[in-house]
Formats: C-alpha cells, sequence, structure tokens
C-alpha cells in the first residue's frame, strides 16, 4: 500500500535575482513500512523535501497523499494535527528542551495530544526502555552524551506509535559508533513495520536503507 505519494511538487521561493527552485517537480512514491533514504549535497532540495513529507511545509504546485488524502495545500492547523498524530521526527540537533529530563522530553508531544498525565509517562518510559535508556529517565540533557540524546529524540518521535518516522540527519552530530547505534535502532523500528524516510548526504548511511533516491538541485536524479 502506497502510505505516501508525492506529485509532481514544486517549491518557489523569491530570491534577490529571480525565483529559486528548491523542489522542481519532484514524483515519489513510498510503500507502508519501507525505509527509503533521500540523499542529496547541501543545497539539492533534500531538507525542503522532508519539509514537505513531514507536513512543515506547503509545496507551491503539486500534490501530496498522505494515505489517501491531498495535504498539499490544508491549513496549518489541519497539519499540525496530522503531524501530531502520524508523524514522528527526528532531527540532527535532538531539539531537546535542556530544563526537561528525558521521561518529560519525550512526553512533551503527548501531552500535545491531550493524553492523561499516567498514560503519557507510561508510554515516555516504554519508548525510553526500547532504546536502551531505561536507567536515564531523570537524566537531563546536558548530563547525556550526544549519541544517548539522539536515543531521546528518537523514544520521543516512537512514543506514540506514528506509522511514520523522518529521520533529518540523525547521525549528522554523532561519532561513527553512536551513529551506528541510532542506524540500529531506525532499522529495529522498520522491521517491526514503521515507515522510516531518512534524509542523510552520507552514502554509507543511505546503504542501510531498502531504497534510494537521489535528490541534485530540486529534482531526483539516478542513483
Amino acid at each position: 500500500m502506497k502510505l505516501i505519494e508525492v506529485d509532481h511538487i514544486s517549491k518557489v521561493y523569491a530570491g534577490g535575482g529571480g525565483e529559486i527552485r528548491a523542489l522542481d517537480g519532484v514524483s515519489l512514491k513510498v510503500a507502508q513500512g519501507e525505509f527509503l533514504a533521500i540523499v542529496g549535497r547541501s543545497g539539492s532540495g533534500k531538507s525542503t523535501l522532508m519539509n514537505m513529507l513531514g507536513c512543515l511545509d506547503t509545496p507551491t504546485d503539486g500534490a501530496y497523499y498522505l494515505e489517501g488524502q491531498n495535504v498539499a495545500h490544508l491549513p496549518e492547523e489541519r497539519l499540525s494535527k496530522i503531524r501530531n498524530r502520524e508523524i514522528g521526527f527526528v532531527f540532527q540537533g535532538f531539539n531537546l528542551i535542556p530544563d526537561m529530563n528525558a521521561l518529560e522530553n519525550v512526553e512533551l508531544p503527548l501531552r500535545y495530544r491531550g493524553m492523561k498525565k499516567e498514560e503519557r509517562k507510561k508510554l515516555s518510559a516504554e519508548a525510553l526502555a526500547r532504546v536502551g535508556l531505561k536507567g536515564r529517565l531523570t537524566h537531563r540533557p546536558a548530563q547525556m552524551s550526544g549519541g544517548q540524546q539522539q536515543r531521546v529524540a528518537i523514544a520521543r518521535a516512537i512514543a506514540a506509535s506514528p506509522p511514520i518516522i523522518l529521520a533529518d540527519e540523525p547521525t549528522g552530530n554523532l561519532d561513527s559508533k553512536s551513529g551506528g547505534e541510532v542506524m540500529q535502532i531506525l532499522k529495529k523500528l522498520n522491521g517491526e513495520g514503521r515507515t522510516v524516510v531518512l534524509i542523510t548526504h552520507d552514502d554509507r548511511i543511505a546503504a542501510m536503507a531498502d531504497r534510494i533516491v537521489r535528490l541534485q538541485d530540486g529534482k531526483i536524479v539516478p542513483s
């Protein structure tokens, strides 16, 4: 089943010297349960595409079908609800709140869903245990290594069991050992049925995915 279908989407920005086409007629299908890597150099359009797939931005032209619904031009309120229920995000910069411990950071999106305190604490603790941080629930980000912080971010992404995980350069700030551990967690989650879309500039990281799509100058090119 096609979970994601992007049909000729473009993203055009107004620049000082004219239009800048960050995406130029990109079409892409992602099956449920697939592990896809989107690869490209800086400026290739991969982060813009990730923002489209994550409903963080809307295209200038084209359609984006998520579970059969065209979400390309929905109002922000609807997109926010879709993001919160359908997509778990993992970013290069971890995006953890320094004054919150690991459990509280993982709980945060569940609060936005209006989940009761006991349930969100249970789900958050379970998610942290799944990424090997059962003993770090009360640690704040500054008390953890980069690899541990990224695992907290993954736990936050999976706590509500979204069908899609979008990982934007998840190993970019990590050493090779920690990066490998993060990739193994993503592989395991994919093996359990999650659809994983990985954004990376690193061909070695991309090689761990089932399929690779390469972007250059806002277009998909042969790998």
